[in-house]
C-alpha cells in the first residue's frame, strides 16, 4: 500500500493512493500514528480496502507529512561514503546518530522556511524508514519484521548552527520546515529492492544529488537493530538514513547555500517526489 495524508495543514486525512488515484480512508482509520502501526492498523486496512467503496479525491489536494508526528526522528549521519568525502569527515565505524525534532516535520510540497539569523541552509535527499513493531534489541535477521515501510524524506540543515555553534547537530536539523516527509508512505511490498534505489536532488533545476541506497555504507537492517540496542523504537517513528553526496557544504571550489526564491525538488525511486519553495523567515 501507498498511504497518504492530505487536507490542510493540522487537519489532515488518511488516505491511500490505489493505481494513480487517491482515496480518502478516514471512515476505516484514525490517523497514521502510534497505534496504527503498532495496532496491526496495515493488515487491517488493507483487509477493509478490499471489502469497501472509498471516496475518490481530487488529485489537486494538498498532501500533509505521510504520517502524524512520531516520537522521534533519529537520524544517522555519514551514511555514504562519498557524502563523508566530501564534507572531509572519516568513515564511519559505528553509525553516527543525531535527533531531529518531530517540530520540524511537514507536507512534502510545503515551503521551506531559512531560519532567523540563518546563513547556512542546506539540502540532503534522505530514504527514511517508518517503524511498524515496537523494537528493542532486535537482531539484524529479525530487523525487517518491524519496518511498516519507507519514505521520501528532505533532511535539511544549517550549516553554521550544525557545525560552528559547538558542533550540536540537532541545533541544525530541527528547525521549523527542515523536514518534508512524503508524498506517501510505501509498505515494503511496494519496493522490490531497498538497497539499489537511485535518489536525487536538484536546486533550481541543476542536479546537484544523484546517489544510489546500494551505497549505504550501513545497510537497513544492520541500521534498525544498531538504534534499537540504545533506545526503544516505537511504532510511527522515522529513521532516516543519511545522503549522498552533493549538498551544499560540500560544492567545489566552494560551498554554496539555499536563498530565498530557490526551488528544491528531490525523490527516489518508487517513494514520489516533493518539491520546496524556499522563503526567508518573516517575523510574525
Amino acid at each position: 500500500m501507498k498511504l497518504i495524508r492530505f487536507g490542510e495543514a493540522g487537519a489532515e486525512k488518511p488516505g491511500v493512493i490505489i493505481g494513480d488515484n487517491y482515496f480518502d480512508v478516514s471512515a476505516l482509520v484514525s490517523d497514521y500514528n502510534e497505534a496504527f502501526f503498532g495496532g496491526d492498523g496495515l493488515e487491517k486496512l488493507k483487509s477493509a480496502i478490499a471489502s469497501v467503496d472509498l471516496p475518490q479525491i481530487d488529485k489537486g489536494v494538498r498532501l500533509g507529512p505521510a504520517l502524524t508526528r512520531p516520537s522521534k526522528i533519529v537520524c544517522v549521519g555519514l551514511n555514504y561514503k562519498d557524502h563523508a568525502a566530501e564534507t572531509n569527515a572519516p568513515i564511519p565505524t559505528e553509525p553516527i546518530l543525531f535527533f531531529k525534532a518531530t517540530s520540524a516535520i511537514v507536507g512534502p510540497n510545503d515551503d521551506l522556511i531559512i531560519p532567523k539569523n540563518s546563513k547556512k541552509t542546506d539540502w540532503e535527499v534522505e530514504l527514511a524508514i517508518v517503524i511498524g513493531k515496537k523494537a528493542s534489541y532486535v537482531t539484524e535477521e529479525n530487523a525487517l519484521d518491524h519496518i511498516a515501510g519507507y519514505v521520501l524524506h528532505n533532511d535539511y540543515s544549517e550549516r553554521e548552527f550544525q557545525i560552528e555553534r559547538n558542533g550540536q547537530w540537532v541545533k541544525g536539523k530541527s528547525a521549523d520546515t527542515f523536514a518534508p516527509i512524503g508524498p506517501f508512505i510505501a509498505t515494503q511490498d511496494e519496493i522490490a529492492d531497498v538497497h539499489n534505489l537511485r535518489l536525487w536532488l536538484t536546486v533550481n533545476g541543476k542536479t546537484l544529488q544523484d546517489g544510489n541506497t546500494s551505497n549505504l555504507i550501513f545497510n537497513i537492517p544492520f541500521m534498525v537493530s544498531y538504534i534499537s540496542q540504545f533506545m526503544t523504537l516505537l511504532p510511527g517513528d522515522v529513521i532516516t538514513t543519511g545522503t549522498p553526496a552533493g549538498v551544499g557544504l560540500g560544492q567545489k571550489p566552494a560551498p554554496w547555500y539555499l536563498k530565498p526564491g530557490d526551488v528544491v525538488e528531490l525523490g527516489i525511486d518508487g517513494l514520489g517526489t516533493s518539491k520546496q519553495i524556499v522563503k526567508a523567515y518573516a517575523e510574525n
